[in-house]
């Protein structure tokens, strides 16, 4: 059935949709399956995100059209649609009025992209009205508050120096405990790789002591305050504030330098909820193992990693992996620096719409993924700044000295990148970093050819 007639107005003009400020306007790559029309199938994918069915019923009344998602441009040759939701669709919390990006997601890439007239669907984009956007939570914390922690200035306080337990899974309590220890020596944030919580080898009431009597260690000896980001992610929401509150009442006076891990991808929009609404003095970090399947430029259906990140903005994340924009050795493009921009600016522009955030928190990119201190100083160049945190594993723990002085060449590297400076002229007189150029060779060689004999080191 063509639905064109009710769920499409190409008359309406995305200008005025925004100056009315009552619908959320989505944008989406859509391909219909051969033989059928491009605005039919359009329609159709609207009208199943919001009041349609596939025959004509006797319940619909005025009120209902009224409400219906309007298809407001298409380009079959680009293959756009854009689609415009008005806010009332969009479930509310009984409890407190607020919106819930579980129902943004229910209407937006519900059962439209299963239908039978459409080969695949992808939202690219999209855009919320002032009056939408304060009805959610936003981030209660954010970089700044790291920065402030660790006594550096909360505006531009700068690179935060991560890393990630390695290896990933396999390390009994004392040895974790020491990794966190040797890397505090030199670093400032330690994340639980996103497997790591509660395993029968490594159980989290033994580990996360031991964890938190090395922050206190490293700290002594250091003069430095450290960061701990825990893993939380459970299925159950009270099992979550069980590892939370176990975790801040176990580092005690440290509890302000924890972070709660959780895995938003997989455990949904509930668990990043929980976490935001129950431990609001925390540094939420959203991780999003598993996003891939449906955010890979190879996958049609779904939704985009900058939809993937813009969403977690709303939903109150702190800081949010962003891949390494093509520096590192996961999935992405330099482009990808577009994430970051609406993560963390008040005003930024997408693939298709321009948001204004009107004051909500900012979320912090997260990169981690194949980085080390040869590949840092590409990465700020293209980002532009340095005010994120780098999560480096095999960056840190894989230099030839250990992983203090992983971190300490992290470091070293951004502060060259910072003055400008070559960086193999400022190896010269920084041996971390220099070490870091032996402990990661093919990298070297690739973007630093003749390091080798400007750093006096004989080839293998």
């Amino acid at each position: 059935m063509d639905q064109s007639n009710r769920y499409a107005n190409l008359r309406l003009k995305e200008e005025d949709l925004i100056k009315g400020g009552r619908h959320v306007l989505c944008a989406y790559i859509m391909k219909p399956k051969q033989g059928y029309e491009y605005l039919a199938t359009a329609a159709h994918f609207a009208a199943e995100s919001s009041t349609g069915t596939n025959v004509e019923v006797c319940t619909t009344d005025d009120f209902t059209r009224g409400v219906d998602a309007l298809v407001y441009f298409i380009d079959p040759a680009k293959e756009l649609t854009k689609i415009a939701y008005p806010i009332d669709l969009f479930d509310r919390n009984i409890t407190d009025g607020r919106a819930m990006l579980a129902s943004f997601l229910t209407l937006t890439i519900g059962n439209n992209q299963g239908m039978g007239d459409v080969e695949y669907a992808k939202m690219h984009d999209f855009y919320v009205p002032p009056k939408y956007l304060q009805l959610f939570d936003g981030p209660s914390m954010g970089i700044s508050d790291l920065w402030r922690i660790l006594e550096r200035p909360v505006v531009d306080g700068g690179f935060v120096v991560g890393t990630i337990i390695k290896p990933k899974l396999g390390l009994r309590p004392k040895p974790f405990a020491e990794a966190a220890y040797q890397f505090w020596l030199g670093g400032d944030f330690i994340k639980n790789d996103e497997p790591q919580g509660n395993q029968v080898f490594s159980p989290l009431k033994q580990t996360i002591p031991l964890v938190a009597d090395a922050m206190k260690r490293a700290q002594d000896e250091t003069g430095e305050a450290k960061l701990f980001s825990a893993n939380i992610t459970a299925d159950d929401p009270f099992e979550m504030i069980a590892r939370g509150e176990y975790i801040l009442s176990t580092f005690g006076e440290n509890a302000p330098h924890v972070a709660f891990l959780v895995d938003g991808y997989v455990a949904g929009p509930t668990a990043v909820a929980t976490a935001r609404r129950y431990f609001p003095n925390q540094f939420l970090h959203y991780h999003r193992a598993g996003h891939g399947a449906v955010t890979s430029p190879q996958a049609k259906r779904g939704y985009t990693a900058f939809v993937f990140s813009k969403m977690s903005r709303l939903l109150g994340s702190s800081g949010i992996h962003t891949g390494t924009m093509s520096f590192g050795k996961m999935e992405g493009e330099a482009t990808d620096r577009a994430i970051a921009y609406m993560l963390e600016r008040d005003s930024a522009d997408g693939p298709y719409f321009h948001q204004e955030w009107y004051g909500m928190k900012p979320t912090t990119p997260i990169i981690s993924g194949g980085m080390n201190a040869l590949r840092t100083p590409g990465f700020f160049t293209n980002l532009g700044h340095g005010n994120v945190i780098i999560t480096a594993g095999g960056g840190c723990y894989g230099h030839v000295d250990g992983g203090a002085a992983g971190a300490k060449s992290m470091r070293q590297s951004y502060e060259a990148w910072k003055q400008k400076a070559d960086l193999v002229e400022y190896a010269k007189s920084h041996r971390e970093l220099a070490r870091a150029f032996q402990s990661f060779p093919h990298d070297a060689d690739n973007l630093y050819p003749g390091w080798r004999d400007k750093l006096g080191i004989k080839a293998a």
